[in-house]
C-alpha cells in the first residue's frame, strides 16, 4: 500500500483551544508536514483546489512548487485539481512546471467539483456543461502532457489552436488521475483513457464503492489497456499513542469540520447529497464511515481492512482538519511513519 497525505485547507478556529491559524500559518504548516512526511516514508502529498470558500488553499500548484523543494522523494499530487473550471492549457502548464522543477515527481488527480456549484458560477460557467468541460479538459490534458504537437479543433467551450507544443514540457508524461466515483459518465471517461481512479472522502459508508470499482475495472479492461489501473481512496485520521487520547481530542474537531462542511454544501449546492445533511455521529462514521481514529496498531489495522475491501492500492488521509494544531500535525506525520506505515499492507 502507498499512503499519502492530503489536504484540504480548511481554515476554522480550533473548537478546544479557540485560535484559528491565519492562511500563511496554514500554508506554511502544510508545507513543513510534507518535509516531515518525506522523511518519514509518505508516498505523496495532495493538495485540494477551492475557491471562495472556507478553505484556504487556492494555488495547488504553487504549493506543491514549495514542498518540491523542500523534499526529494514525496510525489506531489492534487486532491483535486478543478479541470473543468480551469482553462486546459494553463493547468498543463501549471503541472508540467512542477514536475520539471521536482526531477519529474508530479501527478493529478482532476475532478469536476460539482459539489460547489458556487465554484462554477464565480468562474461565469454553468454547472450543466461540466461534464463536456471536464471531457474536453481531461482529454486535451492528455495530449498537452505526451509533449507532441497538439492541434485542438475546438469545442464549444474551448477555443481551437493549432500546432502547440507545451512548455515547460513535463520530464515524462504526468500520471493523470480521475477524482470521482459517483458520475458513471467520469469513471467511463477514465475507464477509455487508461487513467487512475480516486474516490472521494464522502462522510457515508465506504463499502458504497466497491461496485463503482468494479464497474470501474470492468470498463477498463473493455479498452484493451496494456496495464492495470490504481485505485486511490481518501480517508480521514487522527492518530495519537493511546486510542482513548486520540478518540477524545479529535471528536470535537471532527465535528468541527463535519459542520464546516456540512454548513459549505448546503449553502453552495440545491441538492447536497443524502450523506452530507445527515446529523454528526462520531461513532458510525469512526467504524463505519470514512474516519479512522486510534493508536498507530489500531489505525494500520483498520487501513489494511478499507483498503483490501476496495482494492485500493493507494490511500490519501486527511489529518489537518478542523482547527488542528500545526504542531500535532506534524506530530502525528511522525508518528505514522515511526509506528504506522511500516505495518501497512
Amino acid at each position: 500500500m502507498k499512503l499519502s497525505l492530503m489536504t484540504l485547507g480548511d481554515q476554522v478556529p480550533d473548537p478546544i483551544t479557540g485560535v484559528s491559524e491565519t492562511a500563511a500559518e496554514r500554508h506554511r504548516a502544510i508545507v513543513e508536514a510534507a518535509a516531515i512526511a518525506d522523511q518519514a516514508g509518505f508516498h505523496g502529498m495532495h493538495i485540494g483546489e477551492h475557491h471562495g470558500l472556507e478553505y484556504t488553499t487556492s494555488a495547488p500548484p504553487v504549493v506543491l512548487a514549495a514542498i518540491g523543494e523542500r523534499t526529494t522523494n514525496l510525489r506531489l499530487s492534487t486532491a483535486v485539481a478543478l479541470a473543468a473550471n480551469l482553462d486546459p492549457v494553463r493547468l498543463a502548464e501549471d503541472y508540467a512546471t512542477v514536475d520539471a522543477l521536482s526531477g519529474g515527481r508530479c501527478e493529478v488527480v482532476v475532478g469536476r467539483g460539482n459539489f460547489f456549484v458556487n465554484t462554477y458560477t464565480l468562474f461565469g460557467q454553468q454547472l450543466d456543461d461540466s461534464h463536456d468541460m471536464f471531457r474536453d479538459s481531461i482529454e486535451l490534458l492528455v495530449q498537452l502532457w505526451s509533449g507532441k504537437e497538439v492541434s485542438w479543433p475546438g469545442s464549444k467551450h474551448r477555443a481551437p489552436f493549432e500546432k502547440f507544443t507545451l512548455e515547460p514540457k513535463p520530464v515524462s508524461e504526468v500520471p493523470l488521475w480521475i477524482g470521482g466515483g459517483a458520475s458513471e459518465s467520469t469513471s467511463e471517461l477514465a475507464a477509455r483513457l487508461g487513467l487512475d481512479l480516486m474516490l472521494p472522502s464522502a462522510f457515508g459508508n465506504p463499502a458504497m464503492f466497491k461496485p463503482v470499482v468494479e464497474a470501474f475495472r470492468e470498463k477498463y479492461a473493455s479498452y484493451g489497456h496494456a496495464r492495470e489501473p490504481r485505485i486511490g481512496a481518501c480517508w480521514h485520521v487522527n492518530v495519537a499513542e493511546t486510542s482513548q487520547a486520540a478518540r477524545e481530542r479529535w471528536e470535537p474537531r471532527y465535528r468541527n469540520y463535519f459542520e464546516l462542511m456540512n454548513s459549505i454544501i448546503t449553502r453552495v449546492n440545491p441538492n447536497p447529497p443524502p450523506f452530507v445533511t445527515k446529523p454528526f455521529d462520531f461513532e458510525f462514521l469512526t467504524t463505519r464511515g470514512p474516519a479512522i481514529v486510534g493508536s498507530p496498531d489500531e489505525v494500520a489495522d483498520r487501513l489494511n481492512t478499507v483498503s483490501a475491501t476496495l482494492g485500493a492500492d493507494t490511500n490519501l488521509i486527511y489529518l489537518d482538519m478542523g482547527g488542528q494544531p500545526a504542531g500535532e500535525y506534524r506530530d502525528m506525520v511522525e508518528l505514522i511513519g515511526d509506528r504506522l506505515v511500516p505495518q501497512l499492507d
